[in-house]
């Protein structure tokens, strides 16, 4: 028989779930591995849902989404950050932001194209670069800038092949975020050399900085070559209900909607109908789940560097990316003699980039009685060495 594709074939499956199909099969592991909310979804939203199931409003949408959510996703946008877009010609509602990022890669890229992207960083960016055809050019941010992009890092990857940056902030893994003062650096380069910038905010609600996020959409020059890509998955608890969506220009936007339909046809409708209730009637729902984050973050943070683990603070996410340096183990050997000596599960920092060798991922979307058991078992293990 012919062989399947090599482009496929050749990539690795993700290092989070490698890793964790070992923890899955062992008993009482308490696991900080996996970045999703352990809030129920807002009661106000499952209800919307259950009422328009029973309404039997379960047909497909249009192709670039139920046009009142897109709506309400531009009036956000608006409030939040003063950019103005089209509903109707500027907004595509996706499966999750994860499908943005694939529709905007495939829409913007010819073969060869280069993207720039920075590492540590979300497992789908470097493989839906190579499946759309682009070349991936990753650029190592360090612990000592707290893991945010800097204006030298971004010039000296680029060359004439370059055509895209994509940015992520509030960061997955790290938990680092960008301020204003930062963008507008980045944004400079962005404009002198003619580049496409695509935006993964899906933290965008989760800061703890006195200032709010700042979209680089927002900045002078930048709105006519952004994709901003965002969902309800970390702010609304709405993970498994996979609704996202994509924000810029018109004619990019088409484009994007032109392979969604073929390929996706519509997000699902009940969740739409959930995304209109979850924009209209927020309630407090996502400050206190901000707020409860917050308090966790703080346990943490203080926490391993109790335990003697370096550990910068993260202002975004629900992530923290301490330092196991000091261990002499590599990443993936701290991770496997942590699983099997204390049953605590972390994810292995090299699972999102080179740069990330030296570090683990653990996430504090858990309870505080299961942090503050991880955070003893995680320094039984480190006094033990």
């Amino acid at each position: 028989m012919k062989k399947i594709s090599e482009t496929i074939t050749n990539l690795p499956f993700s290092g989070i779930r490698k890793f964790f199909d070992i923890a899955s099969e062992m008993d009482n592991v308490i696991s900080l591995g996996v970045g999703e909310p352990d809030f129920l979804t807002p009661w106000n939203v499952r209800e919307e849902a259950i009422y328009t199931l029973e309404q039997g409003k379960t047909v497909y949408s249009s192709n670039a989404g139920i046009l009142e959510l897109r709506q309400e996703i531009t009036k956000y946008y608006k409030e939040q950050y003063n950019i103005e877009y089209d509903p109707k010609t500027q907004a595509v509602v996706t499966v999750g932001a994860s499908e943005g990022i694939d529709l905007a890669l495939r829409v913007l890229l010819n073969p060869g194209d280069e993207v720039v992207y920075h590492e540590p960083c979300y497992v789908s960016y470097r493989p839906c670069i190579v499946m759309a055809g682009g070349v991936p050019v990753a650029i190592d941010c360090k612990d000592v800038n707290n893991f945010r992009l800097t204006a030298d890092e971004l010039i000296e990857k680029i060359t004439d092949k370059t055509k895209v940056l994509l940015l992520s902030y509030p960061n997955n893994p790290t938990g680092a975020i960008m301020e204003k003062e930062d963008l507008e650096k980045i944004a400079k380069i962005i404009i002198e050399k003619d580049l496409y910038v695509i935006t993964d905010e899906i933290y965008s609600e989760l800061t703890y900085a006195e200032s709010k996020h700042v979209s680089i959409a927002e900045l002078d020059g930048m709105y006519e070559r952004t994709i901003v890509l965002n969902g309800f998955s970390k702010a609304f608890a709405m993970t498994g209900w996979r609704l996202g969506y994509a924000l810029g220009p018109e004619e990019i936007i088409r484009q994007m909607i032109k392979v969604h339909q073929y390929v996706i046809m519509c997000a699902p409708t009940t969740s739409q109908y959930a995304g209109i209730e979850a924009l209209k009637n927020p309630g407090d729902s996502v400050i206190k789940m901000r707020n409860d984050y917050n308090a966790r973050r703080n346990l943490m943070v203080n926490g391993f560097r109790e335990i003697g683990l370096d550990c910068f603070e993260p202002l975004g996410a629900f992530y923290l990316f301490p330092s196991i340096k000091s261990t002499g183990f590599t990443s993936l050997e701290f991770c496997e003699k942590l699983l099997y000596g204390q049953n605590v599960a972390v994810v292995p920092g090299d699972a999102f980039g080179a740069s990330g060798e030296g570090f683990i991922r653990c996430s504090y979307a858990y309870s505080i009685d299961n942090l503050k058991r991880a955070l003893e078992k995680i320094g039984n293990f480190v006094s033990a060495l």
